[in-house]
C-alpha cells in the first residue's frame, strides 16, 4: 500500500497483505472462495460472518485457540503484553501448585499469533491488537454462554444499570472513597481488584468461608445462586463487589477480581506445547510387517467369503434402508466374527464399491460386476484397493447400532453413517502413527491427547467451553466426542485391514501414505504367501489346505465342501450335502473323482470316493418340474415310501401315474423339501433335461462406490488460488478506481458520464499508451457495473481490453458504455 501507516479496518489490514499470504488465508478458509470475492471489503466481511468463524474457530489448536480466548477477554484493542500477560500470569502465584510455564508460552506466542492473523481472526500491529467482533461474541462471556476461560464479565458490564446508591454502598464497605459519579465509582472499584496490595489486604479480612466461596468460583463458572437472605460469607462478599448480582437469585464473581484470584492468568491449565506421543511397544519392524501382511490377506479372505455369501443374492434391503440386525447376525455367525466386526466387512465392501442394491422391485444387496473385477486382481493390488476406499470413506461402521439425532437405530449399509470428519482424523491418526520409529507401538491415550490438542473438542455451541479444560466440567480423559470415537475405531480398523502389524504401522502403509497404492503394492507383494495348487486329503472326509489356494482350486473346493475352520490352515469337510451341490452345479461323479486326484497330495481316501459315488447314484433319481410341480421317478417303490413319510404332509403330494407325484408347493420348496427328507431329488426343464445351479449367477447393475461427504469446501488448488487471488486484487482496484476528474462521484459508486466522441478518444487514446481507465458499464439486460479495463483494440463500435475486474480479456460494445474516466495516479502505481 506504500504506506506504514496502522491498519483500522481488517479490510485494510488484508488489503496490505501479500499475494502469498491471501494465498494462504483462502487455503486456510475455503469458505471464503464460494464464490469467489468480488474485491477485498467483500472478503473481510465474509471472513467476519458466524459461520466462517466458527468453522475458523474449530480448526484452531488448542493454544492458538487460548490465545485467541485470552483476547476475547482482554480489552479491545490489546497490546501484546497485555495478552502474554493474561497467558502466562503476573508470577506472584495464586498458590495452586502448577509450575511455571511462562517461558513456553512467551515461545510459542508468536506462531499462535501469527495462526490467528493468518486466518483473519486476529489484525493489527503487536501494540493494537483485535480479535475481530464475530469471534469476540462467541468467545466472550455471557450469563448464557460462560466464557470458555471461566471469567465473568468486567466491573463495568455487571454494573451497568445499578443505582448510584448501591455503588456507593460497595465502596463505603470496600473502604474506597465515596463519590456521586457512578463511572468514577466503577473505575475505583475496578482499580482496587486490579491492585494486588489493596486486594490482598481485603481478602485478609474476609471470612474463611468467604474465600472458600471465591475458591469454587475463581477458575468457573462464575455464576451462583443465592437465596433471599444469603448466608453471612456469601453477604460479606456482596456488601464488597466481589459478588456482583445479575439477577434476583444469580450473582457473579467480577473479571478483574477472578483474574487476582488467579495469578493474572486467563486459563488454568495453558498447553503451549503439544502433548508428546509416547510409545507403548517397541517391535521388531519386519515382524511388524509379517503380522500387518498376514492380517492383511485374512482381511482379503473375510471379503471374499462375504462376497460368496452373498453370491446368489444377498439380505433384502429395509424399507428405511441399510440391512437388518438379524441379516447382520446371520453374517456375523457365517464370518465367524463379532457382530460390530462384520458390519465393517460389509461398510468397507461397499465402500470399496463391490456391494451394492441390485435395484430390483424384491431389492436385495448383491456383489458387483467390480467385484468379480477386484477377485482378478493379484492379492496386493486387491488389498490397496481396500485401504484406499477406508482412508477416504467418510461412512463410519463404529456408529453402526447407536442412535441418530431423532432417536432411530443406525443400520448397517443404512443412511445417515457419514461423518466427514472421518477421512481428516484417519489421516492424521496413522500420521502420528508415522511420526514414530518403525516398529514402534504408540500409547492410546497419548494419541487421543495429541488429536485433543491440535482439534480441540467444543461444545455444540461454538465458542463454548473447550472439552477436557477444567471450565468446561468434562473429564481430559472422556472419550465422548465423535473424533476421539474414529480416532479409537481408526486404530481397531487399521489392525484388523492390515495397515498396522501388533499394533505399528507396517511398512507396506506408510508406502501407501507416501507413494501411493503401487509403491504399498510392492512392498506388500514378497510378504503374502504363494497360492498353492494343491490340498491334503484326509480318512475323516476333510481336506486341509495348509495355505492360501488357487482361485480356481479354492472355488471349486468350496462348492464341493464346507469350510469347519479356518486359521493358518483352513479345513474343508465333505459331506452329502456339498457333494450334492457340486452336482447340481453340473459336475459329474467323475470329475469330481478326477479333480481330487489331480489336487491332492495324499491319496483320495475310500471313504470319500464311496462318499461321491453313493450321492451321485442316487442323484437325479428323483425329478423335480413345474406343474404347479411334481415328482417323477422310475421306482415306485421311492414314491411309495415318500407318500407314507409324514413329514411330506406339508408339500400335499398326490400320485397322477405310478411314477409321478404332483404338488401344490412350487418346485423349490418341493425340492428343499424332499432334500431336507433325505433324498437327492434333482430339478428339471419342461424338456426333461436336469437343471444345472451355476454358483455366482446374480449381480447388480455396474454400480460406482458411495462418494464421500467433504467436510465444508475442498481446499483449492495452487492454480485455483492464484487466480481467486488476481480476481479479488482486480475487483478491489475497480471498486477503489478514484475518477481523477471527479473523485466524489466515484467514491459514491456512481457511474461515470462521458458523451460517445468523449469516450471513443480515452479509449483510443489509452490503447495508444497501454494505460488503463476506469468505465462505467450496463449490459443487455441493464445491469450496471464499474469496470478497469486496459484497451489494446478500438475498432468497429466496439473495445477490447484485458478487464482487470474479470480477469481476462473482452470485448465491450462502446455504445453500452456511459463514461470513461483515467485512473488516478495511486491507482496505476
Amino acid at each position: 500500500m506504500g504506506t506504514t501507516t496502522p491498519p483500522r479496518t481488517l479490510a485494510e489490514a488484508l488489503r496490505a497483505r501479500g499475494d502469498e499470504s491471501l494465498a494462504g488465508l483462502l487455503r486456510a478458509r475455503p469458505d471464503l472462495l464460494s464464490p469467489v470475492p468480488n474485491d477485498i471489503t467483500q472478503l473481510a466481511t465474509r471472513a467476519g460472518t458466524r459461520a466462517s468463524v466458527v468453522r475458523a474457530l474449530e480448526h484452531l489448536d488448542r493454544f492458538a485457540l487460548q490465545t485467541a480466548e485470552a483476547l476475547a477477554v482482554a480489552p479491545d484493542p490489546a497490546p501484546y503484553d497485555t495478552l502474554l500477560a493474561l497467558l502466562t500470569g503476573d508470577g506472584e502465584g495464586d498458590g495452586d501448585g502448577r509450575d511455571d510455564a511462562g517461558a513456553a508460552i512467551t515461545a510459542a506466542l508468536p506462531a499462535a499469533l501469527a495462526t490467528l492473523r493468518e486466518q483473519a481472526l486476529v489484525w493489527g500491529e503487536d501494540a493494537r491488537l483485535h480479535l475481530v467482533r464475530t469471534a469476540r461474541e462467541l468467545l466472550a462471556p455471557s450469563p448464557q454462554h460462560p466464557s470458555p476461560t471461566g471469567l465473568g464479565p468486567t466491573v463495568a458490564e455487571a454494573t451497568a444499570g445499578m443505582s448510584p446508591g448501591r455503588l456507593q454502598e460497595i465502596l463505603t464497605a470496600a473502604g474506597l472513597p465515596a463519590t456521586h459519579d457512578p463511572v468514577s465509582a466503577v473505575a475505583a472499584l475496578a482499580g482496587l481488584f486490579t491492585d494486588r496490595t489493596r486486594m490482598a489486604e481485603l481478602l485478609d479480612t474476609a471470612p474463611v468461608e468467604a474465600l472458600s466461596v471465591l475458591d469454587r468460583l475463581v477458575w468457573g463458572p462464575p455464576y451462583g445462586e443465592v437465596t433471599p437472605n444469603p448466608a453471612p460469607p456469601v453477604q460479606w462478599l456482596r456488601d464488597r463487589g466481589l459478588l456482583l448480582p445479575v439477577s434476583t437469585r444469580t450473582v457473579v464473581l467480577p473479571r478483574e477480581a477472578a483474574l487476582h484470584l488467579r495469578a493474572g492468568r486467563a486459563h488454568r491449565v495453558p498447553e503451549p506445547v503439544a502433548p508428546e506421543l509416547v510409545a507403548a511397544a517397541e517391535r521388531d519392524p519386519q515382524a511388524v510387517d509379517r503380522a500387518a501382511a498376514g492380517q492383511g490377506f485374512t482381511a482379503l479372505s473375510t471379503v471374499e467369503e462375504l462376497l460368496k455369501l452373498w453370491n446368489n443374492g444377498g439380505p433384502a434391503i429395509l424399507r428405511a434402508g441399510g440391512l437388518s440386525v438379524r441379516e447382520l447376525k446371520r453374517a456375523a455367525t457365517a464370518l465367524d466374527v463379532p457382530e460390530n466386526t462384520a458390519a465393517f466387512w460389509i461398510e468397507l465392501a461397499y465402500t470399496a464399491g463391490l456391494l451394492a442394491s441390485d435395484g430390483e422391485t424384491d431389492e436385495r444387496y448383491a456383489p458387483t460386476p467390480a467385484a468379480d473385477e477386484w477377485l482378478d486382481l493379484p492379492a496386493q493390488d486387491r488389498w490397496t484397493h481396500l485401504a484406499t476406499a477406508w482412508l477416504a470413506a467418510t461412512r463410519t461402521s463404529g456408529l453402526i447400532g447407536g442412535q441418530d439425532a431423532k432417536g432411530r437405530a443406525l443400520s448397517a449399509l443404512g443412511p445417515d453413517l457419514d461423518r466427514s470428519a472421518a477421512p481428516e482424523v484417519r489421516h492424521r491418526v496413522l500420521e502420528l502413527f508415522a511420526s514414530l520409529p518403525p516398529g514402534t507401538a504408540p500409547d492410546p491415550q497419548t494419541l487421543l491427547a495429541r488429536l485433543r490438542w491440535e482439534r480441540p473438542l467444543r461444545t455444540s455451541r461454538p465458542g463454548g467451553p473447550t472439552a477436557g479444560s477444567p471450565a468446561s466440567g468434562q473429564p481430559s480423559g472422556d472419550t465422548s466426542d465423535l473424533r476421539s470415537r474414529i480416532a479409537l475405531w481408526t486404530a481397531n480398523e487399521a489392525e484388523l485391514i492390515g495397515i498396522t502389524g501388533r499394533g505399528a504401522l507396517s511398512s507396506q502403509a506408510r508406502a501407501l501414505l507416501d507413494e501411493g497404492p503401487d509403491a504399498a503394492a510392492a512392498r506388500l507383494a514378497p510378504l503374502i504367501p504363494e497360492p498353492l495348487d494343491h490340498v491334503l486329503l484326509q480318512a475323516d472326509l476333510t481336506a486341509v489346505a495348509p495355505g492360501p489356494l488357487e482361485r480356481p482350486l479354492a472355488d471349486m473346493l468350496s462348492v464341493l465342501a464346507d469350510i469347519e475352520s479356518k486359521g493358518g490352515a483352513t479345513v474343508y469337510r465333505f459331506t452329502p450335502g456339498s457333494v450334492r451341490r457340486a452336482l447340481d452345479a453340473g459336475r459329474a461323479a467323475s470329475d469330481l473323482h478326477a479333480f481330487l486326484a489331480t489336487h491332492s497330495r495324499t491319496p483320495v481316501p475310500q471313504p470319500l470316493s464311496y462318499l461321491i459315488d453313493d450321492v451321485a447314484r442316487r442323484h437325479g433319481h428323483l425329478r423335480i418340474g413345474a406343474a404347479s410341480a411334481y415328482v417323477r421317478c422310475d421306482d415306485e417303490a421311492v414314491l411309495n415310501e415318500i407318500l407314507a413319510d409324514k413329514r411330506s404332509a406339508t408339500l400335499r403330494l398326490r400320485r397322477l401315474a405310478p411314477t409321478v407325484l404332483a404338488a401344490q408347493a412350487d418346485p423349490g420348496s418341493l425340492l428343499e423339501g424332499l432334500r431336507e427328507m433325505g433324498y437327492a431329488p434333482a430339478a428339471e426343464s419342461a424338456e426333461g433335461d436336469v437343471l444345472i445351479t451355476r454358483a455366482g449367477a446374480r449381480r447388480t447393475p455396474p454400480r460406482t462406490p458411495p462418494a464421500p461427504v467433504p467436510e465444508g469446501p475442498p481446499v483449492p488448488d495452487a492454480t485455483l488460488l492464484t487466480a481467486a487471488v488476481r480476481a479479488i486484487r482486480a475487483g478491489d482496484t475497480a471498486a477503489r478506481a478514484v475518477n481523477k476528474e471527479a473523485p466524489d462521484t466515484a467514491a459514491s459508486g456512481s457511474l461515470p458520464r462521458t458523451t460517445p466522441a468523449e469516450t471513443l478518444a480515452t479509449v483510443q487514446a489509452a490503447a495508444m499508451t497501454g494505460s488503463a481507465v476506469w468505465i462505467g458499464y450496463v449490459n443487455a439486460d441493464g445491469a450496471a457495473s464499474q469496470r478497469v479495463i486496459a484497451p489494446v483494440k478500438v475498432e468497429g463500435g466496439f473495445v477490447t481490453g484485458y478487464d482487470h475486474t474479470a480477469d481476462e480479456v473482452r470485448t465491450y460494445p462502446l455504445h453500452r458504455i456511459t463514461g470513461v474516466a483515467e485512473l488516478a495516479d495511486e491507482q496505476t502505481t
